[in-house]
This record gives structure tokens, sequence and C-alpha cells, in this order.
């Protein structure tokens, strides 16, 4: 008597695990299929937004083109790249800026440093064909409340209409257009975002300057 009951009791419980079992697959089957659903629902309005916000970031930094072109990016061999000093640095994309006749006012450039105190800071750069800096764009940034995240309004307009080699940060006040003046307390913030711009620059100097793509 006690075996069937021990027997009727363990398939009792072999029953009960594969209840549960079942239960979890279709859960887990409804969950997948809702998310897929939800991922279609919203995938092509999520790529309207970023496609309107580099747009915007666009016209931000070259506000007088017309229209902006898409361009392979080239960026040159990593321990090149290391040497000029920008191994924190990448280039994300090229657009090209266009007036109403598709001729080339310069270069919408999208750079990525790795030498935030928070982490990366992504930004836009525009710059003529004659090497000057429209300005940037800062589309992301995580630095410190109160100092590093005050980028957008110490950092962001010194760039604007220069047109140097080469920047370089001070802490004693810009005295000429090649210097910027640090933000009081994030030093490294600053050197992020002047790297930055510089390997921008550097990508500009030795890949598009004269107005069309260097091989």
């Amino acid at each position: 008597m006690n075996e069937a009951i021990e027997v009727k009791r363990k398939n009792n419980d072999v029953s009960d695990m594969i209840r549960a079992a079942a239960i979890l697959l279709v859960i887990t089957l409804a969950a997948g299929l809702l998310l897929g659903v939800v991922y279609q629902v919203t995938k092509e309005p999520i790529a309207r937004q970023k496609e309107l916000a580099k747009q915007e970031a666009c016209k931000e930094v070259f506000a007088d083109a017309a229209g902006f072109e898409g361009l392979e990016v080239t960026n040159p061999d990593a321990s090149y790249w290391a040497q000029a000093g920008y191994g924190e640095e990448s280039v994300d994309e090229v657009m090209a800026a266009e007036d109403d006749s598709g001729n080339i006012l310069g270069y919408v450039i999208t750079v990525t440093t790795k030498e935030g105190y928070g982490g990366d800071i992504r930004f836009s750069m525009g710059i003529r064909t004659d090497g000057t800096v429209n300005g940037i764009s800062i589309l992301e940034i995580a630095e410190t409340a109160g100092l590093g995240m005050r980028a957008e309004e110490v950092l962001k307009p010194q760039f604007a209409d220069k047109n140097v080699e080469k920047f370089e940060y001070t802490k004693t006040g810009a005295a000429a257009d090649s210097q910027i003046d640090a933000i009081s307390g994030a030093t490294k913030t600053t050197n992020a975002v002047v790297n930055g711009v510089n390997a921008g620059l550097y990508y500009f100097q030795t890949q598009l300057k004269g107005g069309t793509v260097n091989e």
C-alpha cells in the first residue's frame, strides 16, 4: 500500500514538473513574441528619430548647407592613428555638406573620444574645405554635473569659426584662436573634447582636405 502511495506521489511530482515547464515555455514564447512585436512597432520611429537628430546636428554645425551626403569612413591604420596621438578617438561618420548645386562646402565629422571622465563623449563637428571649424554639437556626454557637464556651455562656443591646425587647452585664459579655456575643475573633460576635435581636424587634414576624399 505504501509503495503504491509513493509511486503515485512521484507521478504527481513528475506531472507538476511537466506542467510547470510547459507554463514557463508558454510564458517565454509569449514574452518573445511580444518583444518581437514591440521591436517591429518601434523600429521605424526610433530610426526616424535618430535620423532627425543626426540631421539637426548637421544643421547646427553647418547651417548654410542645403543637404548632407554620407561618405565612407576611412580611418587611418590604428597604429598610425595612435602615433598621431589619437589612440582613444575614432571617427564614426562623415557627411559631405553641400550647397544647392551639389558643391561640397565642407564636412560634418562625428567623433567619439574615450577620454572622458564619465565615459565616452561623442560629438559632431562642422569643418569647411578651408579648414575653418564652424563649431561642434555634443551628442553624448555623461560627465560630472556642474563640472564636466559644463562642456556644452564653456567649451562648445570656443571652437566656433576657428581656423587652426590644432587646438590646445589652457588654464590661464585663451590668448590665441588655437587655445581653449579649460572648464574649472574639469581638466579631464576639457582634454577629452579638445583631443576629440583635434582628431576630427587630423582626419580632415589627412583624408578630406582639398574637397575630395583622399585615397
